[in-house]
């Protein structure tokens, strides 16, 4: 005998026409929460924005079609589209504080040059002077002079004086020394003093030469060198002088108050 199919009760809903869960909603919440848990995470929340605002577009779609009955999954689509908002707001204060943060380490690691010394203003002032007006006039005479100096074409005996309190100088030039593999080399002598409140760094790779072609050079090794500069940190108030070495002849000697800095902060000619 046949068996007879079970009959559907009359008035039951019919599952082929059930209402499904809108996948615009279930994508926005996959979205929106991707992009809140990567919102606080530098470079990398700059997709995270765009995750939220995809988020957001979907939810919004989503909603459209769940009003409609089309669709079900109301609560989901609300879910990602606040996720989505939350998101891009947490990315864009995210993004301000770490830029600030960058900013403040630049200028900690990169200082501008506060003020220039030269050797002959600094004898200048040794001798003094009694009148106060004259004082005024050379006060102003140095002002004027610090804020026309070319720091890319200091003179040798010239201090350079950074924001933090790092004060630069290269007191001289030796040319005409031998390596061992009979190479010449330039021997270039430089103090950092520490005039500021906090500990300064110092590094021979602060340090490039340049030649009369224009080509810029980091210092190299040399078998009879004597007090080079090493690495290291030095104390408010202390001061060290040491020793640089390159290759050929140079025509200028250039500082970059840190190695990663891609251009100088101050340059000697070497004459």
């Amino acid at each position: 005998m046949d068996q007879q199919q079970p009959s559907v009760p009359y008035g039951a809903p019919n599952q082929s026409n059930a209402v499904s869960t809108s996948g615009m909603a279930i994508t926005s919440l996959v979205l929106g929460i991707l992009a809140i848990i990567s919102s606080w995470m530098p470079i990398i929340n700059n997709f995270s924005m765009i995750l939220a605002i995809l988020g957001v577009i979907f939810a919004i779609i989503g909603l459209v079609g769940i009003t409609k009955g089309k669709k079900r999954g109301k609560g989901l689509a609300i879910a990602g589209l606040v996720l989505g908002i939350v998101s891009g707001i947490l990315v864009i204060a995210t993004q301000g504080i770490y830029g600030a943060a960058i900013d403040s380490a630049r200028e900690e690691i990169n200082p501008s040059v506060a003020t220039t010394t030269s050797s002959s203003s600094s004898a200048s002032n040794a001798t003094g002077d009694s009148s106060d007006t004259s004082s005024d006039n050379q006060s102003n005479k140095e002002t004027e002079q610090e804020e026309s100096i070319d720091y890319s074409n200091l003179v040798l005996g010239d201090s350079i004086e950074l924001t933090d309190g790092t004060v630069v100088t290269v007191n001289s030039v030796e040319a005409g020394l031998v390596n061992y593999d009979d190479s010449p080399i330039t021997g270039v002598s430089v103090t950092y003093t520490n005039t500021g409140s906090k500990d300064i760094s110092f590094n021979p790779y602060d340090w490039k030469a340049q030649d009369a072609q224009g080509a810029q050079y980091n210092q190299t090794y040399y078998s009879e060198a004597e007090n080079s500069l090493s690495s290291g940190s030095l104390a408010a108030g202390g001061s060290v002088t040491g020793n640089l070495y390159f290759d050929g002849d140079i025509s200028k000697v250039l500082y970059y108050s840190n190695m990663f800095n891609d251009s100088a902060t101050a340059g000697w000619v070497v004459e």
